[in-house]
């Protein structure tokens, strides 16, 4: 097994709580689940879109959920007529159920999501709230500097 030594990432950082459950989390196999195949794909600085193959799904089989950081898309065909009306010979398009989990990061939102030639587009966005985007910070040059009795001391 091997090993990795994450401290690097953590001489500079302050408040990741998560990040050691997530690097976890990432460094685990998925019980060798590949279905159904994606893609994640960047579109320009703060936009972001997943494209599942979901080949013989309809829209109304298909279902998005966000919740706490989490995009989960799952699918399930709905009952056929057993009516035998013709019989396989080989069937290779995948019918079977499914459930894909993303984590997102925190301000990624889900902006929309479409379904074409058998592919499912989720378009993500990061949206920086005011408060955390960079500011400039003025200096003062008056800097007044109080004693414990309160009083003003002035350089002369």
């Amino acid at each position: 097994m091997t090993t990795f030594d994450f401290s690097p990432l953590f001489r500079n950082t302050i408040g990741f709580d998560r990040m050691a459950q997530m690097l976890d989390h990432s460094t685990r196999t998925e019980n060798g689940t590949s279905y159904p195949p994606y893609n994640i794909e960047t579109r320009g600085e703060n936009h972001y879109r997943i494209t599942m193959a979901v080949a013989g799904f309809s829209q109304g089989e298909v279902d998005i959920e966000f919740e706490k950081n989490t995009l989960t898309v799952s699918g399930r065909k709905a009952e056929e007529n057993t009516e035998p009306s013709s019989e396989y010979l080989y069937q290779g398009i995948a019918n079977r159920a499914f459930k894909r989990a993303f984590k997102l990061a925190d301000h990624i939102k889900v902006s929309d999501a479409s379904m074409e030639n058998g592919l499912l587009h989720i378009n993500l966005e990061l949206e920086i709230p005011e408060e955390m985007k960079p500011r400039k910070i003025s200096i003062s040059g008056n800097a007044r500097l109080l004693d414990t009795g309160a009083s003003e001391v002035k350089a002369a």
